[in-house]
């Protein structure tokens, strides 16, 4: 059986051209799954533990392959139109997200165990855990989301206000409110350094 990468003749070709194609050859839009899977999949899975991940990619890409023909040729990288549909799949999975985050908060901080060879920095991680699993179940679905996506992905504001479908500036200051949110409930601690990745 040829691949759908086969069928593009070996070219690196970039999503919007792949997904336009795929609304002549349905077949092709298996490279975008192969290409962006993977990623979609470490997203959803910590949004929503890797028990339910794998369903969630499958609704991701069913509804992008269902909407190709109103994807945005003007946009070689189809991951933040991806990133802004998973985000509104993990929103149909808010009560289990929500479940599993208030079940983290109930952790306790001191674990028993032998201290061996673990870092200073990975220690105060394990001890703020439950506190940020508390503050970031105070934060709103729509901080959540931003916020996580900022956090967990590589992806620019710009890239982030388009998956959003919200303007950069919006990005910036709602992401600077959240941030100020959870130093207030960390005690000064501010566990993202953010800033210094993006523009």
């Amino acid at each position: 059986m040829v691949s759908a990468q086969a069928l593009l003749d070996g070219a690196t070709l970039d999503d919007s051209i792949v997904i336009t194609r795929s609304r002549e050859q349905p077949e092709l839009f298996a490279v975008v799954f192969d290409r962006h899977a993977d990623e979609m999949f470490r997203y959803t899975a910590r949004r929503l533990g890797a028990e339910v991940a794998e369903d969630a990619v499958a609704e991701v890409f069913l509804v992008a392959f269902r909407a190709r023909t109103r994807y945005d040729p003007s946009r070689p990288d189809a991951r933040p139109w991806l990133y802004g549909i998973a985000t509104n799949v993990v929103s149909q999975h808010r009560r289990a997200e929500r479940r599993r985050t208030q079940a983290m908060a109930k952790v306790p901080a001191d674990r028993p165990g032998s201290f061996d060879d673990r870092s200073v920095e990975r220690v105060t991680a394990e001890q703020l855990q439950p506190r940020l699993a508390r503050a970031l179940s105070t934060l709103s679905a729509r901080e959540r989301d931003l916020l996580l996506l900022v956090a967990w992905t590589d992806l620019t504001y710009e890239d982030v206000a388009e998956a959003l479908r919200i303007p950069v500036g919006t990005v910036r200051s709602r992401l600077h409110r959240v941030r100020a949110k959870l130093r207030r409930a960390l005690g000064g601690i501010d566990p993202f350094a953010l800033e210094p990745q993006h523009g």
